[in-house]
């Protein structure tokens, strides 16, 4: 399998070299239609290119181009149409080929380590030649924590508990992406999509045996992903980023010094270990309502995981269970476990998370909520913002949603004039410039590290109020599926101007102005 990859990549190549040579030979065509000091000019960049290591050749192919002047084909318009029609014709080949840029499937070689119905476990991935960065992602997809909750998710999202309808391609958006347009930090990683399919938070240990229904091994599915990835170019790496989303996002905060302490026990010293943690922050507060522990989704978190680090097998970080013994569902929570981690971590986490809320049972299901809900919903982003407070690099936008980090308008989201992916190249720099390293005497190195000049890392929305940034996502009615203005969306959620305005010590007609400008 892997000698047919090796040959298709080589025609992949192959075929757009040609394409570029085509081109080459088509604009060269017409020497007439091109200045001769542009000609000179050019000659002697082919040459220094042909001098240069291909990496930077092709980084300059990219950013440059030859002058035409084509004060030269007036009289001969007829015959340069021709040309360039024979161009297109000549180049349509090369535009209808597929780029090879999506992530391809890979079943692990140790076919022990199983998704929840014994199905092969495995990884989608990008690599990047020359790159030394490896971004390695966690699927997200909620939990179950009993049979009965296991075999309704076997029944509804199959697709997060068995690998048998995987599709063989997946395509990166977001942080993800191959496109520098959509991801300027990050697109020439080495890109591995690792699916969600053990329903275990990442933590589980258990195999599936005569005696138990499911399996439940979210993290030895990170360790053996990890091994086979030291075959491909990992043992080489510089830095390896473990991120993920929601139950992914809790998983990095779960597994990243495990990751960390597996590399350093096979001898990679070198290899740089973060951890990037989007919408997994979640608080084991009190529930709006309680209810029955029946469903996964009505479940208080808290009694959810009571239940199913017992029914996973579940692994949590070591100085976390020391702190914890017995009650070890603790360090699922990111305010508990993160400082104790050895890791680096940058937290994403939104101050109004959808799935938090879904959890303590407020459903916004457009009906216009009432004061006790608006209440617990302001408290919410009042109690999560105490807990991030000693993170040392963070973003925490005021806004009602889940997930960002694989999202394509990712970019688009600032808390305080900075977007997400400068803040994470802000840390990336700054974990550089304090020497980070993976290794025995690193333990702490992660509060201090220090931001750059003009460069922030700590960054957390001071409104009270859910989407009170003006950058959040667009908001829909969840009936009509119409788009909602900020102060649409507040007074759908029985926003009251003249309490709110009373409480921030403001005139109503000023905080009304401010939320029809979106401020």
């Amino acid at each position: 399998m892997q000698s047919r990859g090796v040959v298709k990549s080589r025609a992949s190549l192959s075929a757009v070299r040609s394409c570029l040579l085509l081109l080459f030979i088509h604009m060269s065509a017409p020497v007439e239609a091109r200045r001769v000091h542009g000609a000179r000019a050019q000659s002697r960049r082919v040459q220094q290119q042909q001098q240069q290591p291909p990496a930077h050749r092709e980084r300059v192919e990219g950013a440059e181009s030859f002058p035409l002047d084509f004060t030269a084909v007036e009289g001969n318009m007829d015959n340069f149409m021709v040309q360039i029609k024979n161009l297109a014709q000549s180049l349509y080949p090369c535009s209808a080929q597929k780029l090879d840029q999506d992530m391809k499937l890979h079943f692990l070689k140790n076919v022990s380590v199983t998704c929840n119905d014994g199905s092969a476990a495995g990884y989608y991935i990008k690599e990047s030649k020359g790159s030394k960065r490896w971004l390695l992602f966690l699927e997200g997809g909620w939990y179950c924590f009993n049979r009965q909750t296991c075999d309704s998710r076997y029944e509804t999202m199959r697709r997060l508990m068995s690998s048998t309808k995987w599709p063989q391609t997946k395509t990166g958006t977001g942080i993800l992406s191959p496109q520098p347009e959509e991801n300027p930090h990050w697109w020439n990683a080495n890109m591995v999509f690792i699916p969600y399919c053990s329903s275990d938070v990442w933590s589980g240990a258990t195999p599936k045996t005569d005696h138990s229904d499911y399996a439940f091994m979210g993290s030895l599915i990170i360790k053996e992903v990890v091994n086979e990835l030291l075959t491909k170019g990992l043992d080489n790496a510089k830095v390896l980023l473990l991120a993920g989303s929601s139950a992914g996002g809790t998983g990095v905060l779960l597994n990243v010094d495990y990751v960390a302490e597996q590399l350093e026990s096979q001898g990679h010293r070198g290899v740089q270990v973060r951890g990037l943690a989007d919408s997994g922050w979640f608080l084991d507060n009190k529930q709006y309502k309680l209810t029955d522990c029946l469903d996964t989704i009505s479940c208080a978190p808290t009694e959810a995981i009571k239940r199913g680090i017992r029914y996973w097998g579940g692994l949590v970080p070591e100085s976390c269970r020391q702190a914890h013994v017995g009650e070890e569902w603790n360090c699922f929570f990111g305010y508990k476990v993160f400082p104790m981690l050895k890791s680096p971590v940058f937290v994403v986490q939104w101050l109004f998370d959808e799935a938090q809320l879904t959890a303590d049972n407020i459903h916004l299901t457009g009906q216009p909520v009432h004061e006790g809900q608006w209440r617990y919903i302001q408290n919410l982003g009042q109690e999560l913002r105490s807990t991030l407070r000693d993170v040392p690099a963070m973003f925490a936008p005021a806004c009602l949603s889940h997930e960002l980090i694989t999202r394509s308008y990712w970019m688009d989201i600032q808390v305080k004039g900075t977007s997400l992916p400068r803040a994470l190249h802000c840390w990336d720099r700054s974990l550089q410039a304090n020497n980070h390293i993976n290794s025995s005497n690193h333990n702490h190195l992660k509060h201090k590290t220090q931001p750059m000049r003009g460069c922030p890392l700590h960054l957390i929305d001071s409104c009270p109020w859910p989407h009170c940034n003006p950058s959040c996502p667009t908001i829909r009615d969840q009936l009509t599926g119409q788009e909602m203005s900020v102060i649409q969306f507040l007074k759908h959620m029985g926003f009251d101007v003249q309490k709110m305005a009373q409480q921030q010590g403001m005139d109503p007609r000023k905080l009304l102005g401010m939320l029809n400008n979106g401020s």
